[in-house]
């Protein structure tokens, strides 16, 4: 599946999404229960991981509408939701309301942070490049370092040449998207082109063709496109932490591919659910996963993608401003 079919197939994807929510069945009254059935009956329908879960959605129903009163006031009944959505350990799902937006960071939160920005900023100093949202400079070992925060900010073609261009002298380059909580999957393609000198088959994706747990589509194979631009050629190291989700997770993912990369630091987040949104009675909005993603080995990756090489940063070498994932991939890359 190319970038321009995968979007095809997104607007399909769409638009049977859509249909499907105007089944009678889905009709809901606009009141504590009804609402509360409505986000239930949704997700039953939709959410695409229940069965890879091992999740007893019918159970929580019963565990959970027990709790529902007719006078239960948006506050509480907000809140009770937002417990039920945490069952699912999905930080796609979030219910969004006009007061607040349910979250789920556990997969982020129950694990060891392995990123500093105070220690990173001893490596940047005040003279590195910036383009496009990727902050860059060539280390004293002659490594260059590239730190990139987010997949929202948008990259150009132009940028990604100016950067590889100039780190054409390093012996290797280091690709840090720790803590980058992801953004758009077009940004992923962009940068993951420059280093796949061919198409190549990164995963797959499919989509619920029913309302039962298991009613899916057969998997569509994805590829990575070999940009026609500038490509790097040498060794590659990326870095990961648990704060690498949803389209960072799919970045790792597909990056792990390359031949000339080696993954170092800490098992991503997750997240690999292309999420979708609904509403309810009351107008409130529920987004959550709804097509699972896969890697080429057709292996789920939303509980995250391991590194090749596990590291976790030191608290000792955090009090000499030392990053210890940082500086394994300098190791690694000083010893090709």
């Amino acid at each position: 599946m190319t970038a321009t079919n995968f979007h095809q197939w997104l607007l399909l994807l769409t638009l049977l999404f859509l249909s499907g929510c105007e089944d009678s069945s889905m009709q809901f009254d606009n009141h504590p229960q009804g609402n509360f059935d409505a986000l239930w009956t949704i997700l039953d329908r939709n959410y695409c991981f229940f069965a890879y879960k091992k999740i007893d959605w019918d159970a929580v129903y019963l565990d959970y509408s027990a709790r529902i009163s007719s006078n239960i006031g948006d506050e509480a009944l907000f809140k009770l939701m937002g417990e039920m959505l945490a069952e699912l350990k999905d930080g796609h799902v979030n219910l969004v309301a006009s007061h607040d937006v349910t979250r789920y960071w556990k997969w982020q939160e129950d694990f060891p942070v392995n990123f500093d920005v105070l220690v990173q900023k001893h490596y940047l100093g005040d003279d590195y490049g910036m383009a496009s949202g990727i902050r860059y400079k060539i280390l004293e070992d002659n490594v260059g370092y590239l730190y990139y925060g987010s997949f929202t900010s948008d990259i150009s073609e132009s940028s990604l040449d100016q950067i590889l261009h100039r780190m054409a002298i390093c012996k290797g380059i280091i690709i840090d998207v720790r803590n980058n909580g992801g953004g758009s999957l077009t940004n992923v393609e962009k940068i993951a082109g420059r280093f796949f000198n061919q198409r190549t088959l990164i995963g797959y994706i499919s989509h619920k063709i029913g309302p039962g747990h298991n009613d899916f589509s057969p998997l569509y194979p994805k590829y990575v496109e070999s940009s026609n631009r500038v490509r790097y050629q040498k060794p590659v190291v990326v870095l990961t932490n648990r704060g690498c989700y949803s389209a960072t997770n799919e970045f790792v993912s597909i990056m792990k591919y390359a031949s000339n990369v080696t993954v170092i630091g800490d098992k991503t987040g997750g997240g690999s659910g292309l999420p979708f949104t609904s509403e309810l009675p009351n107008g409130w909005s529920i987004r959550f996963s709804a097509s699972p993603m896969f890697n080429a080995d057709k292996e789920h990756i939303e509980f995250g993608v391991d590194p090749d090489i596990y590291v976790n940063m030191q608290q000792s070498d955090k009090q000499h401003n030392r990053d210890t994932i940082l500086e394994k991939a300098r190791e690694v890359l000083n010893g090709m």
